[in-house]
């Protein structure tokens, strides 16, 4: 029971400094995503391919987590662009607090854009709130169709599912259709792209549906 309750009393706490997060991230009209998957489903390097996508000036910064390195944030800085570790030494997800204590000196009215990379794993950061306007959940073909009914928490909060390395279907037995089938069972409206960011076929998709979340972005207000 003692368990329990302080757990209950964390994720209340969390859901406190998500909410100011939230609002201040409307405030600036800055739209935030949130991206989860198991490790090694491609988020960094799907991150990789949206960066070199935007031009220079583009008004975009990015938080990394891992549980160790910076390994990711050195990967990612290359781009030009404002990029955090967020090391958690040991803690298996991103937490608000995290996320407000790595914002303290960033000007947030010099962004229009925040992409969140989550620590690889489709539990624990289906449960904490960042501020985010939306979660995005990575499913790569090299994972098992069922994961959407083995993990239904994330994809059931997650507003996009991006199917990565399609490039691999010929080499591997995953079922494209059982896979949006089973995602679908979770959450009917859950939207659905497939993308290789080693050939970057559907990468114009993603770019589309994240150009028109920044567009709906700029028009946020307050919570």
């Amino acid at each position: 029971m003692k368990r329990v309750a302080l757990e209950g009393k964390v994720l209340s706490e969390n859901d406190r400094i998500a909410a100011e997060l939230r609002q201040a991230f409307r405030a600036h009209r800055i739209l935030c995503l949130n991206f989860i998957s198991s490790p090694g489903s491609g988020k960094t390097s799907l991150l990789e391919r949206t960066l070199e996508g935007f031009a220079a000036g583009t008004r975009v910064a990015l938080l990394t987590g891992d549980i160790q390195t910076d390994n990711d944030a050195r990967r990612l800085a290359r781009f030009g662009f404002p990029v955090r570790q967020v090391t958690t030494a040991g803690a298996c997800h991103l937490d608000a607090r995290m996320v407000e204590q790595h914002l303290k000196d960033w000007d947030l009215a010099a962004l229009d854009l925040l992409l969140i990379e989550n620590v690889g794993n489709l539990v624990c950061p289906t449960s904490y709130d960042l501020g985010e306007e939306a979660k995005i959940v990575v499913l790569s073909v090299t994972e098992g169709e069922d994961k959407p009914l083995k993990y239904p928490g994330i994809f059931r909060k997650a507003e996009l599912m991006i199917l990565n390395k399609t490039d691999l279907l010929p080499y591997v037995p995953f079922r494209v259709e059982a896979a949006r089938e089973n995602a679908r069972s979770i959450h009917p409206e859950i939207e659905i792209l497939e993308l290789s960011c080693q050939t970057g076929a559907g990468l114009d998709g993603w770019r589309r549906w994240l150009e028109e979340r920044m567009e709906k972005g700029s028009e946020l207000v307050p919570a």
